[in-house]
C-alpha cells in the first residue's frame, strides 16, 4: 500500500547515497518495484546505480538488483542494447517466466543476439568464438522453461534459431507426440532455415531422433535422407523392410520408393537401387542368360511373381531349383518390384495407363484453332502443333496429327523440327516403344540418312522428351547419333535429347561429347550444347561451370552465350549460398546475356526457398539494370524463388506489373504464372487479368500463358473467371485482326489449360514439400522460349498427373471406392465444346445479312422446340450461350447427351454434396482436402494420402480381387504395340484398336 501512495522516488534515490549497505539495499528493492511509474525520475540517477553495480565490495545479490534496475530504466528509454547487457548482469534476478513487456522484449532481444552470434561463428567456422556465458544462460533458462511448460513448438523454434541442436533434441523427445513434433520440425527446417548446410545438420539430427523411436516413421526418415543425399542409409532401410516377414513392411518399402520417385532425383534413386543387395543364391548356380534385356524385362512392371526377372537375369522359379532359402525367393520377388519403382518405370507405366484411359482432351478446340490460323502465318501454325502436343502430353493420343497429315506436312525447316519433337511430348514416358515410335523419323545410320535433317533432329529431341529423367535405355543411342553427325540441326536435337535423358547424372563421357559439339562453335548446335551441359550437370555446382563461363567469354555467337548462360545457371540449382560466388561473378559481368544468366542462377540456386536476400537482389536488378532482357528475367526469376509461398508473389510483383517497361510487365506475368501454377489463386488471376489486354502484344502473350498456368485444372464452378478466360482465348484466336504474338499466346494457353488430356497440373513441389527437380528445370528452360520456340516443349516436364492410383502388393490397380466430400460440379472436367460453335466461329468474320439472321433465329427456334420435345430423353439445352449448339448436336448421342443432361437435372433436384470415386481416379489439388476413405472397405492405405501412388493393405486377402479397367488398354498396348502400329501404319502405339472411337464421334459432329 505504501508503495501505491508514493508520489516521488526522490527519497529513495537520496538513500542510495547513504553509507549503510542495508539502506542502499532497501532503496534498490523499493525502486525496483516503482520503476514502471517513476523511471523518468530514476533515470537521472542512473550513474549512481551503475556505480553500485560495479562496486565489488557489495554482495552479489545487491549488485544484481542494481543491474536489474538500470536495465529496466534503459528499457523504458528504448536503449535495448544497454538494457540487455545490464539484464545479463542481473543473473537469476532477471526472471524469464515473468509475464511483462519488459521481460518479453529483452528475451526476444537476447535470443536474436545469441542466434546471430552463433550464426556468425558457424559461418566463419570458428567454434571457439566467444558467446557471453550469461547470455547463453538466459537463452538456456528460456528453453528449459518452454520445455517444462510444454510449449514444444516454441522451444524448437528457439533451439533451431539459436543453433542449439541439443535442446532441439530434448524438446522433441520430451514432447507428448514425438511423430507430430518431428514432422513439424521438418517443415520448419524447410521453411525457415535459410542456410543449406545448417538445414542439413537439423535434418541429420531429426533422422537420429526418428531412428531411436520404437516404431520409426520410415517414410519421413527416407525423405530426410534423400535431402541429405545418403543413398546407403535409404537402401539399408528399404532392404530391412523388404526382408521382413510381414507383408505390410514390404508395402511400406514400396510406398517409400514411390514417394522418393516423386521428388525426381534420378541420380539418387539409381544409386539407392544399385545398393540393394542381390538375393543369396548358391555359388554353384550358373548365371542364366534369360531375356534380361532392359526393354523386355521391365516391359510390364506389374508382372506376377512367376515372370519376374531378377537383376542377374535369373528368375525366382530358377532359384527354387537350386534349393534357395524360401525367404530369399520372397526377397527376390520384392526386390524386382522395388527396382522397377526406383528406376521410375513402374510409376511411368501406371501414369501412362492413367493418362491414356482418362484422356478427356477436346479435339474440337484444336480444330477451331487450326481452321482459324492462316497458313501463311508459320508462328501460329507452329503454335497449334505445340498446343496439340501439350494438350495430349503423356496420353499417347496423336489423333489430331494423323487426321491432319497434309496440313502438318506444310511445316518446313524448324517448324518440321518442332512438329516431330511434339511426338515426344505426346508419348512422354512411353519407354518401351519410344524408339520404335520415332523410328520413321530418326537418322538411318551413316551421315546421310536421306530424311530431312530437321525431322531427324526433332526426333532425337523427342526421344529425350520421352525418356526425360529416365534415360538409361536411350542414352547410348543418343550419344552415337550425336557423334555420327556434323549437321547442326541434328546436333541441336541430339544435344537437347541427351541433356533431357541424362538429366542431373553428371556423366563425364556425355559431357565430353557435348563439349566437342560446343567447341565446333556453330551457333545453332552450340546453343543446345550449352543448355544440355546445364541439364546434365544440374545441381552439381561443379567446376565445369567456370569452364562454361570461360567459353561464353570467348565465343562471338550470341546464341551460344545464351545457351551457356542458362546452362551455367542450371549447374547451381538448389545450392543456395554455395552459389553466391558464381552468381556474383555472372551478375557483375559486362555482357547483358551473362547477367541474364545470373538472374537464372539466382532463381535456380534459391528456387522454392523464398530467401529474402535472393528476392532483394532480384528486385534490385528488376528496377536498375540497363538491359531489358535482364530486367525481364529478374522479375520472372522471382516466380522460381517464391513458388513454395505462392500467395506472396502477386503482392511482391504487383507494382512491377504496372511498370512503364513492357519487359518488366511480361516478367511479372510469368513470375505469377510460375509460382502460382495450378493454384487458381484469386489474387494471381486478378493481377493477370488487366495484363491479358495490355497495349503491348508480347505482354498479352505472357499474361495469357501465365493465366493458363494458374488456371490449369480449375473448374468454372469454383471460379467463374475460368469460363470467361476460355471465351477470351477463343475470341483472340478467331479474331483476324489480332496480332501474331498474342494469338500465339492464346493458342499455347489453350493447350496448357487442357494439358495432358485435362488430367495433369503444373506442380513444382512434391507432396512432401521437396522441389521436383525435373519440373523446376523444365519451367526454367521453357521460360527461354522467348528466344527459341522449340524450348516450349520443356513445359511438359513440369506436368504431374492429378491422379489417385491405389496399388496392391502385386503393384496392380484393384477396384475400390473412396469418397470426395464435395459437390461433383466443383471438380468436374470442362464441358466438351460442340460442333456448331466452331462452324459459327469460322464464319464469324464474314458480314451477316439481316435476312440470314432471321433465318438463323428461325432455325434456332425450331432446334429449341426439337430439344424440348427430347426432354424425355434428357437432352435439354443447357446454357443460353450454347443452346443452339446443344440442340443441333442431338446426333452425338453418347458423347454429348451425357454432358448435356447434367445441368438441367441439377436445377430440378439438389446436387449431391459428395461423389464416390473409383480407383484410379482423377483428384485435382483443390479436391485433396475432401478425400475420405470409406470405413468397412476392403483396402486400407499404408499412409493416408489423398492422391498420388498409394499402396493398399488388403484386409480380405483370401477373396478374389477385381482389378480396375486401366490394365486393359495398357496390357493391350505394351506387348501388342508394335503389331498394332504395323496394322494401322500410324505412329501411335497405345491400344490402337480402341483409339478410333472418340475421333469418329467428333467426325460426325463436324
Amino acid at each position: 500500500m505504501a508503495a501505491m501512495m508514493v508520489s516521488s522516488a526522490g527519497g529513495l534515490l537520496a538513500m542510495l547515497n547513504e553509507t549503510h549497505p542495508s539502506l542502499k539495499l532497501h532503496a534498490l528493492s523499493n525502486l525496483n518495484n516503482l520503476v514502471d511509474n517513476f523511471w523518468p525520475e530514476i533515470s537521472t540517477s542512473v550513474p549512481v546505480i551503475e556505480s553500485l553495480y560495479e562496486d565489488e565490495e557489495f554482495d552479489q545479490h545487491q549488485r544484481q538488483l542494481a543491474a536489474l534496475l538500470v536495465s529496466k530504466v534503459f528499457y523504458y528509454l528504448s536503449e535495448l542494447n544497454d538494457a540487455l547487457s545490464y539484464a545479463l548482469g542481473a543473473g537469476s534476478l532477471f526472471d524469464v517466466s515473468e509475464d511483462s513487456d519488459y521481460v518479453h522484449t529483452l528475451l526476444a532481444k537476447a535470443i536474436d543476439e545469441y542466434a546471430s552470434l552463433k550464426t556468425k561463428a558457424a559461418e566463419s567456422n570458428d567454434s571457439a568464438a566467444k558467446v557471453d556465458p550469461r547470455l547463453e544462460a538466459i537463452v538456456e533458462r528460456m528453453l528449459d522453461k518452454c520445455i517444462a511448460d510444454g510449449k514444444y513448438p516454441q522451444a524448437m523454434g528457439i533451439a533451431i534459431e539459436c543453433r542449439r541442436l541439443d535442446k532441439l533434441e530434448e524438446a522433441i523427445t520430451k514432447s507428448d507426440n514425438v511423430q507430430g513434433t518431428l514432422s513439424y520440425c521438418i517443415n520448419v527446417s524447410h521453411s525457415f532455415v535459410n542456410l543449406r548446410e545448417y538445414r542439413r545438420e537439423v535434418l541429420r539430427l531429426l533422422v537420429q531422433v526418428y531412428q531411436k523411436l520404437p516404431s520409426p516413421d520410415y517414410l519421413s526418415i527416407c525423405q530426410c535422407l534423400m535431402f541429405l543425399d545418403e543413398p546407403e542409409a535409404v537402401a539399408s532401410i528399404l532392404e530391412k523392410l523388404l526382408r521382413s516377414e510381414n507383408k505390410d513392411e514390404a508395402l511400406l518399402a514400396f510406398q517409400i520408393a514411390f514417394d522418393l520417385v516423386e521428388n525426381e532425383h534420378q541420380a539418387f534413386l539409381l544409386s539407392v537401387r544399385d545398393r540393394l543387395s542381390i538375393p543369396k543364391t548358391k555359388p554353384s548356380e550358373p548365371v542364366q542368360p534369360g531375356p534380361a534385356e532392359p526393354d523386355s524385362s521391365q516391359n510390364e512392371n506389374s508382372t506376377a511373381p512367376e515372370d519376374v526377372q531378377m537383376s542377374d537375369g535369373s528368375s525366382p522359379s530358377n532359384l527354387n531349383v537350386h534349393e534357395t532359402d524360401p525367404k530369399e525367393v520372397i526377397y527376390a520377388e520384392r526386390l524386382t518390384k522395388i527396382k522397377g519403382i526406383l528406376s521410375g518405370e513402374t510409376s511411368i507405366q501406371l501414369t501412362l495407363q492413367f493418362l491414356y484411359s482418362h484422356n478427356k482432351s477436346d479435339l474440337l478446340i484444336l480444330k477451331t484453332i487450326k481452321q482459324s490460323v492462316e497458313m501463311r502465318n508459320s508462328v501460329c501454325h507452329s503454335a497449334t502443333i505445340y498446343a496439340n502436343a501439350v494438350m495430349h502430353a503423356g496420353t499417347t493420343v496423336d489423333t489430331f496429327l494423323r487426321e491432319n497429315l497434309d496440313w502438318l506436312s506444310r511445316a518446313t525447316n524448324w517448324a518440321k523440327f518442332s512438329a516431330t519433337a511434339g511426338l515426344g511430348v505426346i508419348h512422354r514416358g512411353h519407354l518401351q516403344q519410344g524408339r520404335s515410335l520415332m523410328a520413321p523419323y530418326l537418322p538411318q545410320g551413316g551421315a546421310g540418312g536421306g530424311g530431312s535433317p530437321y525431322s531427324e533432329g526433332g526426333a532425337l529431341y523427342a526421344l529425350g522428351l520421352i525418356h526425360a529423367n529416365h534415360g538409361e535405355g536411350i542414352k547410348q543411342f543418343l550419344r552415337e547419333s550425336l557423334r555420327s553427325t556434323n549437321v547442326e540441326v541434328i546436333q541441336h536435337g541430339a544435344c537437347l535429347g541427351l541433356g533431357l535423358a541424362a538429366l542431373g547424372t553428371a556423366d563425364e563421357e556425355i559431357y565430353d561429347d557435348i563439349k566437342n559439339v560446343l567447341y565446333t562453335d556453330g551457333a545453332v548446335a552450340g546453343e543446345a550444347a550449352g543448355i544440355s551441359m546445364g541439364l546434365l550437370m544440374v545441381g552439381t555446382a561443379s567446376e565445369k561451370a567456370s569452364e562454361m563461363l570461360a567459353y561464353a567469354h570467348e565465343t562471338q555467337h550470341e546464341k551460344i552465350i545464351r545457351g551457356l548462360a542458362l546452362g551455367t545457371a542450371l549447374t547451381v540449382y538448389g545450392r543456395e549460398e554455395e552459389a553466391d560466388t558464381l552468381i556474383e561473378q555472372m551478375t557483375r559481368d559486362q555482357d547483358p546475356i551473362l547477367r541474364y544468366g545470373g538472374m537464372y542462377a539466382l532463381a535456380l540456386a534459391y528456387s522454392g526457398t523464398a530467401n529474402n536476400k535472393a528476392i532483394r537482389q532480384l528486385l534490385h536488378f528488376a528496377v536498375s539494370d540497363v538491359s531489358d532482357d535482364v530486367r525481364r528475367t529478374a522479375v520472372l526469376a522471382l516466380g522460381f524463388v517464391l513458388y513454395s509461398e505462392p500467395e506472396q508473389t502477386p503482392r511482391i510483383v504487383s507494382l512491377l506489373s504496372e511498370s512503364y517497361n513492357p519487359h518488366v510487365r511480361y516478367g511479372a506475368a510469368l513470375a505469377v504464372g510460375i509460382s502460382c501454377a495450378g493454384t487458381g489463386l484469386s489474387e494471381a488471376i486478378s493481377l493477370l487479368e488487366p495484363l491479358t489486354s495490355d497495349v503491348v502484344d508480347f505482354v498479352r502473350q505472357g499474361a495469357l500463358i501465365a493465366m493458363a498456368m494458374v488456371m490449369v485444372q480449375i473448374s468454372e464452378a469454383s471460379d467463374s473467371r475460368v469460363g470467361t478466360f476460355r471465351r477470351q482465348l477463343e475470341k483472340i484466336i478467331l479474331d483476324k485482326h489480332e496480332d501474331t504474338m498474342s494469338k500465339m499466346g492464346a493458342i499455347l494457353a489453350s493447350g496448357i489449360l487442357d494439358a495432358g488430356g485435362r488430367n495433369v497440373t503444373i506442380r513444382l513441389l512434391s507432396k512432401t514439400k521437396h522441389d521436383k527437380v525435373t519440373a523446376v528445370v523444365g519451367l526454367a528452360v521453357f521460360s527461354q522460349f522467348w528466344y527459341w520456340y522449340p524450348l516450349i516443349y520443356f513445359i511438359s516436364l513440369s506436368f504431374s498427373p492429378t491422379a489417385f492410383i491405389g496399388l496392391n502388393y502385386d503393384l496392380k490397380v484393384p477396384k475400390f471406392e473412396f469418397l470426395s466430400h464435395a459437390k461433383p460440379s466443383l471438380f468436374e472436367y470442362p464441358k466438351p465444346t460442340t460442333a456448331p460453335t466452331t462452324t459459327s466461329a469460322v464464319k464469324l468474320p464474314t458480314a451477316v445479312l439481316s435476312t440470314s439472321a432471321k433465318a438463323k433465329a428461325r432455325a434456332k427456334k425450331e432446334a429449341d422446340q426439337k430439344a424440348n420435345a427430347e426432354k424425355a430423353s434428357g437432352a435439354e439445352p443447357s446454357s443460353v450461350g450454347q443452346s443452339s449448339g446443344k440442340g443441333k448436336s442431338s446426333s452425338e448421342k453418347d458423347g454429348d447427351s451425357m454432358q448435356v443432361d447434367g445441368p438441367p437435372e441439377k436445377k430440378s433436384e439438389p446436387e449431391l454434396s459428395y461423389e464416390i470415386l473409383t480407383n484410379p481416379a482423377r483428384v485435382v489439388p483443390a479436391q485433396e482436402k475432401f478425400i475420405k476413405y470409406l470405413e468397412e472397405g476392403r483396402y486400407v492405405p499404408v499412409k493416408l494420402a489423398p492422391s498420388g501412388f498409394v499402396l493398399l493393405r488388403d484386409l480380405r486377402p483370401t477373396e478374389p480381387e477385381v482389378l480396375s479397367l486401366t490394365d486393359t488398354p495398357a496390357t493391350a498396348a505394351s506387348p501388342a504395340g508394335g503389331a498394332a502400329t504395323g496394322q494401322q501404319g500410324s505412329a501411335s502405339a497405345m491400344a490402337v484398336d480402341e483409339e478410333p472411337q472418340p475421333p469418329q464421334a467428333f467426325e460426325y459432329a463436324a
